[in-house]
């Protein structure tokens, strides 16, 4: 994890290879780097050529032209840390160290005498690493790095035999895990070997030249012509032509797909950060997202969806993250509306238990990128448990994710950018209610009229929003408060219960502020106890059935010489007053109410963190796409 891009062109393809991992910083990374092979290009002589770094991919770029290289083929790489500490020995690509590289009479030390003879970048966790690293050290090689990535390169090194293609099929069948990887030999110049298993990995045709990537958004300007790799997969690329095996090793044709990605390159235009910008384009998102929508069909999530859900008798959610809290809330919706029990689980923890399968469930995956290797996983153990009804909320309507669910429904949120999910957030709860509103259709439990008072609502969510952001002043006042804060508190009821937890979540992710969310009911069973005056507690209080109860939660809070900081409904008679601050909502949102109550708690995230100078789209230790465990 997290990035990687490769090719294998005619011309001096660095420039390409650091764009594409200029595409691909939004997801979070701690180092980065670019190998190529010098003698790849007409007239180009000598062998492998590395640069890495520990600092942002523009200086990577300076030190690329500093040093002077070039090639046509070469692979690069964004690292966020698994194995090692973020350092530059530990930066990808890594090349080999093994007994054929070293001088004549000489042994390999820990400053091998040239590069090796593979160069590798890996995204991915192998999980037998320290065995395979045993028995490498044993045969001669030499290791560098804390990582599990410099495994593969000796492992592929120690079974090279003149073709790197049989080499890469060889290794990979002693790799436990997951991965997706980019290889090139010094012994063939224009050639490099991709594989993938557990990670995303594409295959990019280009004229004349062609290009491994993680994430099509790297290729977006260079080629549209797209393969999507398929799980086991192995590809061959060479100039102008490749070849696929799959996990069997047999020869396979991929479809190629045209694809108009994104640059990633998005302008800022008059907003200081991309986390910014997506909080105000939700109203735009949400519209989009909800477009064509004129009324309540389960073909919606596609052909064949009514039988799915005539066939279902309960739904199990699997999402992380963000992702997991809207499906928190459509639990709420699921099982009040649709009449349909509902389970959420993390998916990290559902695909290691023990769980009782039901062939009558929906599973359904919710995923900003499509791509998040527990929730895949988590799919793919239901459906190994004989449960087949699948359907996804997914926002990428390319990933592996929408491939390999027989439902869908895809947000348009467009690329998001900064590392802590805003409009993704509420583009899924969107997608949600409508999913909530087809069960309900199909099981015979909602009536014309509340079909039509419910698509009015949602029609009226951009201008909502619009009205909720406008409230952003009010919310800055309150983030100065907060910036000297270390711990937070955040309440709230029913379906905004969830809406605490991610505002609890936005709040640790950019501020780097402990923060905790809880039920309000469950407040004197133990958080009361941390409840002093410099700890702010924050109260979503919608007017809603469980408004008095809040209130009484909020009194316990007061009693304890805790600071309020209330985002109420206009209606629900709190007032400002010593130890209580109160943001008025504009109007009272009803069922919808989770949507629009999630966007203070994102901005007073957002602009607590200005105050507190972090880094708000690329939070530390943190990565956009979680493609590992």
């Amino acid at each position: 994890m997290c990035g990687i891009v490769g090719a294998v062109s005619s011309r001096n393809i660095v420039p390409i290879l650091v764009q594409g991992l200029q595409r691909l910083e939004y997801r979070g990374y701690d180092s980065c780097g670019v190998a190529v092979h010098a003698a790849s290009l007409s007239g180009g002589t000598g062998g492998l050529q590395r640069a890495r770094s520990t600092s942002r991919v523009a200086e990577l770029m300076d030190q690329v032209s500093a040093d002077h290289i070039e090639g046509g083929t070469g692979i690069a790489h964004t690292r966020w840390a698994t194995h090692g500490a973020p350092a530059v020995h530990n930066a990808h690509p890594h090349f080999s160290h093994g007994p054929a590289d070293a001088k004549p009479g000489k042994t390999l030390g820990s400053a091998p005498d040239r590069p090796g003879r593979v160069a590798l970048v890996h995204n991915g966790i192998i999980e037998n690493h320290e065995e395979l690293r045993a028995a490498l050290q044993a045969k001669g090689y030499v290791f560098l790095s804390q990582t599990d990535t410099e495994v593969i390169a000796h492992l592929v090194d120690s079974v090279y035999d003149g073709d790197l293609f049989e080499a890469v099929k060889t290794a990979i069948r002693q790799l436990h895990g997951a991965y997706a990887i980019a290889v090139f030999h010094k012994d063939e110049p224009q050639r490099v070997i991709g594989a993938r298993a557990g990670s995303p990995l594409i295959l990019g045709v280009g004229q004349g030249e062609t290009f491994l990537a993680s994430d099509a958004m790297a290729l977006a300007g260079v080629t549209d012509q797209i393969v999507y790799l398929e799980e086991g997969d192995v590809v061959d690329i060479q100039l102008g032509k490749y070849w696929v095996v799959d996990r069997d090793h047999k020869a396979v044709s991929r479809v190629v797909k045209t694809v108009h990605a994104h640059s990633g390159a998005a302008e800022l235009g008059p907003y200081r950060h991309y986390m910014q910008k997506e909080i105000f384009e939700q109203p735009r998102a949400i519209a989009d997202t909800l477009e064509g929508v004129e009324g309540i069909t389960p073909e919606l999530f596609g052909d064949g969806a009514y039988s799915t859900f005539k066939a279902i008798d309960n739904v199990l959610i699997l999402a992380c993250g963000t992702s997991y809290y809207s499906g928190c809330v459509a639990k709420y919706w699921i099982e009040a509306i649709a009449k349909v029990p509902c389970q959420v689980e993390i998916a990290s923890e559902y695909r290691y238990r023990e769980s009782v399968p039901n062939p009558g469930t929906l599973i359904v995956t919710i995923t900003q990128s499509g791509e998040t290797a527990d929730t895949l996983a988590a799919l793919r153990h239901a459906q190994s448990l004989g449960m087949t009804h699948t359907l996804t909320i997914c926002n990428v309507s390319t990933s592996a994710m929408v491939r390999e669910c027989k439902h869908a429904y895809v947000t348009r949120a467009g690329a998001e950018i900064g590392v802590a999910s805003t409009k993704a957030f509420t583009t899924q709860l969107a997608g949600l209610f409508l999913l909530t509103l087809a069960l309900a259709q199909t099981k015979g439990r909602l009536s014309d009229a509340e079909e039509a008072a419910h698509i009015k609502a949602m029609r009226h969510l951009p201008a909502a929003l619009q009205a909720v952001l406008a409230l952003e002043p009010q919310v800055m006042a309150w983030a100065q408060e907060f910036a000297s804060k270390e711990n937070a508190l955040f309440l709230g009821r029913g379906t905004h219960y969830p809406i605490a937890l991610e505002g609890a979540l936005k709040l640790k992710e950019i501020t780097y502020i402990h923060a905790e969310a809880y039920a309000a009911g469950e407040l004197k069973h133990g958080p009361l106890a941390l409840v002093t005056s410099s700890m702010p507690v924050v109260t979503v209080a919608p007017n809603d059935q469980l408004l008095e109860k809040l209130k009484s939660n909020m009194q316990e809070v007061r009693a304890r010489g805790g600071v309020l900081y209330v985002l109420a409904d206009g209606d629900t008679k709190i007032e400002s007053s010593e130890g209580v601050n109160v943001i008025r909502m504009p109007e009272h949102y009803g069922v919808l109410s989770p949507i629009l109550h999630v966007v203070p708690l994102q901005l007073l995230s957002y602009h607590t963190a200005c105050a507190r100078g972090t880094d708000v789209d690329k939070p530390r230790n943190l990565a956009k796409s979680v493609t590992v465990e």
